[in-house]
């Protein structure tokens, strides 16, 4: 199974999109907890549904269990707390919520991305999620776009 990360944050609407077309994505998989602030642009939950299926052809699906609780990512960003502590307590919710299991794998079926805020996925959750899959399911081949 393939699947895709992506940030929209830095940049454009034509660079993000265009992005997802290359990759043949056919289905976005918001893991945001707050995917309707105006920081947001053309990325939130009103607007990336219709933009998601007349540019790409691609659904739209968001779904929090895969996001980090407030304390934690308030904790991170108020820097509170590292990214090794972030990355520690994420991977732990993980674990607790039994995501492995919840999460539906038809939802991998098609071509995925996996949609958060950050640049690169390299300080992000949505690499913390893709890598616990990886480890439960095994079958998994990641991109970050």
């Amino acid at each position: 199974m393939e699947v895709y990360t992506v940030g929209f944050t830095k940049k454009t609407a034509a660079e993000f999109f265009g992005a997802l077309r290359r990759a043949g994505i056919k289905r976005v998989l918001d893991v945001r907890l707050n995917n309707s602030s105006q920081l947001a642009g053309f990325t939130k939950r009103e607007d990336l549904p219709f933009f998601l299926k007349e540019i790409c052809g691609a659904e739209y699906v968001h779904e929090p269990l895969l996001a980090p609780t407030q304390d934690i990512l308030s904790g991170y960003r108020k820097k509170k707390i590292t990214w090794q502590v972030y990355e520690d307590k994420f991977r732990q919710l993980m674990t607790e919520r039994k995501v492995e299991e919840k999460i539906d794998r038809s939802l991998f079926s098609v071509p995925m991305a996996l949609l958060c805020t950050e640049v690169t996925a390299d300080r992000c959750h949505r690499r913390l999620v893709v890598e616990h899959l990886q480890s439960k399911w095994g079958d998994i081949k990641v991109t970050h776009l």
